[in-house]
């Protein structure tokens, strides 16, 4: 069981750049992993960054050869915040904390039928609650999402079978990332991550990052923040 703070935020870091190849895969845009980035040649999908770094020792040479700078528009996941992009023309987009809770904690009480999301229809309704109601980013998930075996996406639902919270579970390097968290208009983000750490499994830690009020949140659920990171945009 990996307890290490800098093995978690490692192990926090290679899940999601898993998940961010899942993702592109899923829109036909394969990225590819090499020894101190993932980069992806072609445009990411929508919120998805074109390059991760893996490591500390990761360079701006690694992330900016891999991928498509031929718009402006390209972001880069600095993940141990050692970048300095400002001279390739970037931006600082924002700045953020990976969070690891150990495997083992007890989980909180949920107060809503959580399960998996299993058919498009499901996905379709769950992205719909997760997007507002924006049918175009909605149109992220699509369905082969759902054959990925190490994605897990879960909602929690009311009686009357409204979606109230839900989030993506990725199973990926000894851990489980948490991502896309979200609760509807007057739902606490505390129900949201009640769910996802209740269907979670219990044997793994779970990761993942966030910043702000999402940040405190986390913390107040069993968290610790194990490492910075910055995102990158090109201007």
């Amino acid at each position: 069981m990996i307890t290490d703070a800098a093995l978690l935020r490692d192990a926090a870091v290679r899940n999601n750049a898993d998940w961010c190849e899942t993702m592109c895969r899923a829109h036909g845009l394969p990225g590819a992993f090499g020894p101190r980035a993932w980069t992806n040649p072609r445009r990411t999908p929508l919120y998805y960054p074109d390059a991760v770094t893996l490591s500390e020792d990761a360079g701006a040479a690694d992330v900016l050869a891999g991928i498509d700078r031929a718009a402006p528009g390209a972001s880069v996941k600095d993940s141990h915040a050692r970048l300095d992009l400002a001279a390739e023309g970037f931006r600082l987009l924002f700045e953020a904390r990976w969070i690891a809770r150990p495997a083992g904690l007890p989980t909180p009480p949920i107060t809503a039928g959580w399960r998996p999301v299993r058919t498009p229809e499901a996905l379709a309704a769950w992205a719909l609650a997760w997007s507002g109601g924006d049918a175009d980013e909605a149109a992220l998930f699509r369905p082969e999402l759902l054959d990925d075996p190490a994605t897990t996406i879960v909602a929690g639902h009311a009686p009357d079978g409204r979606i109230l919270a839900g989030a993506v579970l990725t199973d990926s390097a000894g851990v489980t990332g948490v991502s896309n968290l979200f609760t509807t208009p007057g739902i606490p983000l505390s129900h949201a991550w009640a769910g996802a750490l209740t269907t979670a499994a219990p044997d793994r830690p779970v990761v993942g990052y966030e910043s702000g009020d999402e940040l405190d949140a986390a913390l107040a659920e069993g968290f610790e923040t194990v490492g910075p990171l910055r995102v990158w945009l090109d201007a």
